[in-house]
C-alpha cells in the first residue's frame, strides 16, 4: 500500500508532531511515577534532568522511541512487518533509543515485542485481554497520521486497529487510538479544538456503532462522546498507564489550555505516568500550536534532534512522492 497523498509538503506538520511528542516526553522522564500529591509540592516548569533514571535534560522514553520506529517505517511502504521489526530492534539493539539504551518499556509492549522476535504475526502479537489496556499503542500512533490523512473513515479505523495491535490488540486499546488519531486529522483541517471535540462525538459514536462494536465498550469512551470532558475538575482527571486515562487526561489538557506548554506541563504535572501523558498530549499539542510555538530553549535539550528532524524530512519526502 502506498501513500497518495502526491506533492503535499507536511514538512512542518511532522516535525511539530515528531517534537510535539518527544518534549512532552521528555518533560515527564525526570518526574515519571511519582504522585500528582508529590509532584504539586515542587511542579515541573521546566525542561530538567536526572529524577526517576538519572538520566539528562531532554531524555526521551519509550514513547517517542516507538513513535519514530513507527514513522521509521513509514519512511518505506506501509508494512506491519517492518513496523513490528523496528519494535523488535529498539528492544534488542537499542534501535532510536536516545542514548543507546532501552530504559523504560511497558509490560504489554515487552511481551509483544518478545512474539514479534519469535515470528508471530504482528497483527496478533498484541495482547487482547482486557487487562492488555495500557497506553502503550497510543503513546505511539501519532505518525500513523500521515498515511491515514486521504484515507475513508472505515479504512482509517481498520488500519488503525492493525498497527494497534501490533502491540495491544484489545478493542479498547484501538477505539483509544483512532479516537486520538481523529483528532489530530481535523487539527490538520483547520479546525479549532472545541468543534473538534464536539464533531467527533458524532463521527466516531457514528462509526463504532455502525461497526457493531459492543456497545459497553463503547460506553467506556462516554466522557469524551457524551460529556464535555473540558469542564472537569483535575481530581477527577487521572494518569495512570490506563490507555483510557491517557487518552481523557491528553484531551483534557488539550481543551483546558492555549499554549503548547500549558498543555504538556499541566499534563506532566498530573503525575504518575508523566512521561507518557506528556507525550500523548504533547503530540497534539505541537499539531494544534506548531513546531514554531515550542519553546526554543526545550527543543535544543532534546536528545538526537538533528536526528529526529531528517526522519521528519524523509517521512515528508515519502508522502511527496507518490
Amino acid at each position: 500500500m502506498l501513500f497518495t497523498n502526491q506533492g503535499v509538503d507536511y514538512s512542518k506538520e511532522i516535525k511539530s508532531a515528531l517534537f510535539g511528542v518527544a518534549v512532552g516526553d521528555a518533560l515527564g522522564v525526570p518526574v515519571e511515577f511519582n504522585s500528582r500529591q508529590t509532584i504539586s509540592k515542587n511542579p515541573v516548569t521546566d525542561m530538567i534532568g536526572y529524577g526517576t533514571y538519572n538520566l539528562p535534560a531532554g531524555t526521551w522514553s519509550d514513547d517517542s522511541s516507538l513513535t519514530f520506529c513507527l514513522a521509521e517505517a513509514l519512511t518505506h511502504d506501509f508494512d506491519l512487518n517492518v513496523i513490528g521489526q523496528n519494535f523488535v530492534k529498539w528492544t534488542n539493539e537499542n534501535y532510536w533509543t536516545p542514548h543507546g539504551h532501552v530504559f523504560d518499556i511497558g509490560i504489554a509492549t515487552r511481551q509483544a515485542i518478545s512474539r514479534l522476535a519469535k515470528g508471530e504475526k504482528p497483527e496478533l502479537a498484541g495482547g487482547f485481554d482486557e487487562t492488555d489496556n495500557g497506553n502503550g499503542s497510543l503513546m505511539r500512533i501519532l505518525p500513523l497520521l500521515f498515511y491515514l490523512l486521504d484515507k475513508p473513515i472505515k479504512e482509517r479505523y481498520y488500519i488503525t486497529k492493525r498497527v494497534s495491535s501490533i502491540t495491544h490488540g484489545h478493542i479498547r486499546s484501538v477505539i483509544a487510538c483512532f479516537y486520538y488519531l481523529e483528532f489530530a486529522i481535523q487539527i490538520l483541517s483547520g479546525k479549532d479544538k472545541f468543534e473538534i471535540y464536539n464533531s467527533l462525538q458524532t463521527d466516531i459514536s457514528n462509526h463504532l456503532t455502525s461497526l457493531a462494536i459492543n456497545p459497553t465498550e463503547i460506553a467506556k469512551f462516554d466522557r469524551l462522546l457524551k460529556g464535555d470532558i473540558a469542564k472537569l475538575d483535575e481530581d477527577e482527571i487521572q494518569s495512570s498507564g490506563y490507555v483510557l486515562h491517557t487518552l481523557e487526561a491528553s484531551i483534557w489538557c488539550l481543551l483546558t489550555t492555549d499554549n503548547y506548554n500549558e498543555a504538556v506541563l499541566k499534563a506532566v504535572n498530573l503525575g504518575s505516568d508523566t512521561d507518557t501523558t506528556g507525550a500523548v498530549t504533547g503530540g497534539l499539542a505541537g499539531l494544534l500550536y506548531g513546531i514554531e510555538n515550542i519553546p526554543k530553549k526545550w527543543l535544543q535539550q532534546i536528545a538526537k534532534y538533528n536526528d529526529i528532524e531528517n526522519l521528519a524530512e524523509r517521512l515528508n519526502n515519502k508522502i511527496a512522492s507518490h
